[in-house]
């Protein structure tokens, strides 16, 4: 057993709101409580972080690759340990690699990976994000169109083992390519169905809804727009309170204007959380990498794919926080919330808050989210 430590910082974000004159108390990796540093226990050893914010690690659901490497290339649970290293520097200490639309042998291969970077304690790696193949080619965006397809008796399978060895699986598919019974299935099996890549009507998406479907992948991106005698993808997503959505909030992906009539439109209990949909050019310097053998350019802050199509993003949470505060004008607890609470409740996970028993999983900002420090469990990530 080790001593208690008590994080002092300028202000503790808990998961839900901002705290001023408290500190963080940790022991063996977990966290204690919030408590008044006027009331701190004299024994407790103290770490004074000074200003800026302490809160609980960031929390990103849609990571396409990280480290120079996407995904789909990973051979070995070290190669996902990579993708997730690049995101916990950056303050992220859980996320879902995410694989987009690939072939059957692929997405077999990641789901064992998956499962045997959960197995041997991967930091960070919280579960499997599949992003296709089940999409609608009209709404393809940079998913290479000959590896969409229907979902077979062996991808249901395969879903229904990986959710039953995985802390949490998210399956992005189209509602027009699927039955509600193939939806009913999955959420029965506790996969976070998420609807994407879709021209899908409101009416199809309220009927997935209806069946389980409990998410939607990146909002706006790629899907059926609001139009006044249609809603589509967009409007379910707003309307429907059974539904959360990511959104990429880098200016790019989405209007700030969009962004701001989004989170005031939001019906709940659902929530908009972040998400970065970052590419293998995460904590690199590089300027084009590949994708299924196309080239992607990286260029002005954003990817593209030769004709220009969005190919993921480049932007991380912690970026993304800048922008909502700094664009949008989201307030800090909000947007603080859309990066921790808000994401871990979508996957039903034990993290995104500080409570007492959870993992002292966090991170220090300073200077408009600037990271200065990030802990898992306790423990410096440099430890």
């Amino acid at each position: 057993m080790t001593a208690a430590t008590a994080y002092q910082c300028e202000q503790v974000f808990d998961g839900n709101r901002l705290h001023r004159d408290t500190s963080l108390v940790v022991k063996d990796g977990l966290v204690q409580g919030l408590v008044p540093n006027a009331q701190l226990e004299a024994d407790v050893d103290r770490i004074d972080l000074g200003g800026g914010i302490l809160a609980p690690g960031l929390i990103d659901l849609q990571v396409n690759g990280g480290g120079g490497l996407m995904l789909g290339d990973a051979e070995s649970v070290e190669d996902i340990a990579r993708i997730c290293h690049a995101h916990l520097s950056l303050g992220t200490t859980a996320l879902t690699p995410t694989l987009i639309t690939d072939t059957p042998e692929t997405t077999r291969k990641v789901v064992k990976l998956g499962i045997e970077a959960w197995a041997r304690g991967v930091r960070g790696f919280q579960g499997l994000h599949l992003e296709g193949p089940h999409l609608f080619k009209g709404r393809k965006g940079a998913h290479d169109p000959d590896l969409i397809r229907s979902m077979t008796d062996e991808d249901m399978e395969l879903y229904l083992y990986a959710a039953g060895h995985l802390p949490s699986l998210i399956v992005t598919i189209a509602p027009e390519t699927v039955t509600p019974d193939q939806i009913r299935r999955l959420a029965g099996a506790g996969v976070h169905v998420s609807l994407g890549h879709s021209g899908a009507s409101y009416a199809e998406c309220k009927t997935a809804s209806e069946a389980g479907a409990s998410c939607v992948t990146h909002l706006f991106n790629a899907m059926s727009p609001l139009q006044h005698r249609e809603p589509g993808l967009v409007g379910a997503a707003l309307d429907l309170g059974a539904l959360s959505a990511g959104l990429i909030a880098d200016g790019v992906h989405v209007d700030p204007v969009a962004m701001k009539i989004a989170l005031k439109a939001k019906e709940g209990p659902g929530r908009i959380f972040l998400v970065t949909d970052a590419m293998s050019q995460t904590g690199t310097d590089v300027t084009s990498f590949h994708l299924g053998g196309r080239e992607i350019f990286r260029r002005n802050g954003t990817l593209t794919l030769a004709d220009g199509t969005l190919a993921g993003a480049d932007i991380d949470l912690p970026s993304s926080l800048a922008y909502l505060t700094g664009n949008v004008d989201v307030p800090v607890e909000t947007a603080l919330a859309m990066a921790t609470r808000d994401p871990a409740e979508v996957i039903g996970r034990p993290l995104g808050q500080l409570v007492e028993g959870r993992s002292a999983d966090l991170v220090h900002f300073v200077d408009d989210f600037s990271v200065a420090g990030v802990w898992v469990k306790g423990h410096p990530l440099s430890a």
